[in-house]
């Protein structure tokens, strides 16, 4: 693994565990393996570098998730689409954890999360979703209300103490059960949302 990509994939694992508030520049260098000023030196400040933790994991996790056959019926691809992300977030749930930690907080990095990723993803279901509405196949949402439809459920994905609790087989971590479970939970959640007996904007 090249010295870059070590150095954001331990930051990530950090982050994740620490929470941003508690990793600590002396900390992260102890984790990082660095010397107590690297991370000054190399990305200028802790903000810094936590942007380029999450720009490096968040573009390798988000790569493809959109690439859904556009041809496809809406209902379907929207189906697809949110599959492929929670199947994304299975493949690395420490992203999602930072996002549990981030959406609590109403910081600059809260920011860059929506404007980066959240927004521009939600710009790109856009359209789908007014066709899908348009046609009565969908009541309105409101945005806030779809993105906490769509996103909560990645915690069936990534919160591994829970879901063993919950009865969770072990068997259901290999990579065609996360898969199935992806593509359940992406099912769930688009039936609910093409349920158009639901109230209206509010």
């Amino acid at each position: 693994m090249p010295e870059e990509e070590s150095i954001l994939t331990r930051g990530l694992e950090a982050f994740a565990e620490l929470g941003y508030d508690h990793a600590s520049a002396r900390e992260l260098a102890r984790r990082l393996g660095v010397s107590h000023n690297f991370i000054n030196d190399r990305y200028g400040s802790k903000a810094a570098f936590w942007r380029a933790v999450v720009d490096h994991a968040l573009g390798a996790q988000l790569a493809g998730v959109l690439d859904v056959d556009p041809s496809a019926d809406d209902a379907e691809w929207l189906r697809r689409v949110i599959t492929a992300f929670y199947r994304s977030a299975a493949d690395a749930p420490l992203m999602g954890r930072v996002f549990v930690n981030e959406f609590t907080q109403d910081s600059e990095r809260l920011d860059h999360l929506y404007e980066n990723y959240i927004a521009p993803t939600l710009q790109a279901l856009t359209p789908a979703i007014d066709r899908l509405v348009a046609s009565g196949r969908m009541a309105p949402i409101p945005m806030h209300v779809l993105f906490f439809a769509i996103v909560p459920p990645i915690s069936g994905m990534v919160e591994v103490p829970l879901a063993r609790r919950l009865g969770r087989p072990e068997a259901a971590y290999s990579p065609e059960q996360l898969t199935a479970t992806a593509e359940s939970l992406a099912t769930l959640v688009v039936n609910g949302l093409l349920a158009t007996g639901t109230t209206g904007r509010s």
